[in-house]
């Protein structure tokens, strides 16, 4: 059965990804919530939203999903305000590349916080009004890092394996509420996402992937929206992408071992 699905929330939604999101869901949707850090970017994103789309209710707030309070605040403000979501796309991640030795705590703290802590808070929060309903969809932007313990960006690799994990287990329990749940696990994307991974005082940030590898934003989203008002679990956004993923399932551990020692150093 197809919905129309009336409010949409979107985390990160001042770049990147996010902002593909709300483009993309504005001629979908009657509202939009737009949450990030950056009032000036959201703000901007939304007035250009709001020009291209008179029928949609755009709603801005600004919060920092790495503190417990600003959560709870954010969704009680929805709820006050009638803009309770009935799409749910976990889109806000952090990262970091080096050497887990030489990490910053802060940093580590605060990408374990918001890739899984807040995405699991909020879903925690917002779940239930979906099944109550009887309908919703939540779409957790997981990475194909998900599939591979990764050398040099550990953590950043274990928070996106735990995404995809918590959304197949989450995607069972709600399914018989009418709600559905999937993972998007892209590959490498042309956003800021690489140079906020990149650790203050480093000339370099993560190797560059090959061309091919890249799949540009507009497609990610495309195909992470079809795919999830499609009744899919997970999907790998791109050809590559999506080949990539198969044959690292595939490959047995003690051989994936093997080749993640050969991994490029700075």
């Amino acid at each position: 059965m197809i919905h129309h699905y009336s409010c949409a929330l979107i985390t990160g939604a001042s770049s990147g990804l996010g902002e593909e999101f709300a483009k993309q869901l504005a001629g979908r949707v009657d509202k939009l919530v737009l949450v990030a850090r950056r009032t000036d970017r959201l703000d901007a994103i939304a007035n250009v939203l709001r020009e291209a789309n008179p029928h949609v209710a755009v709603m801005v707030h600004a919060a920092d999903l790495s503190k417990h309070a600003e959560r709870e605040s954010l969704v009680n403000q929805l709820r006050g305000n009638g803009f309770m979501p009935e799409i749910l796309i976990n889109n806000a991640g952090l990262g970091d590349y080096g050497d887990f030795t030489t990490a910053d705590w802060g940093v580590l703290d605060a990408m374990l916080k918001v890739n899984i802590e807040a995405l699991t808070h909020l879903s925690h929060l917002i779940a239930p009004e979906m099944a109550k309903k009887g309908m919703g969809a939540i779409l957790n932007v997981s990475s194909l890092a998900s599939t591979l313990p990764i050398p040099d960006f550990a953590v950043y690799a274990a928070t996106k394996a735990y995404v995809s994990s918590f959304s197949e287990a989450l995607r069972i329990e709600l399914m018989e509420d009418g709600v559905q749940v999937m993972s998007l696990c892209p590959g490498p994307v042309k956003t800021e996402f690489g140079e906020t991974a990149r650790r203050e005082g480093k000339k370099s940030g993560m190797p560059p992937a090959h061309k091919s590898f890249y799949v540009p934003k507009e497609q990610v989203v495309a195909e992470g929206l079809e795919g999830l008002f499609g009744g899919k679990a997970r999907v790998f956004p791109g050809i590559q992408v999506a080949a990539a993923g198969f044959l690292i399932g595939a490959i047995p551990l003690i051989l994936l071992r093997q080749i993640l020692k050969k991994r490029p150093r700075r």
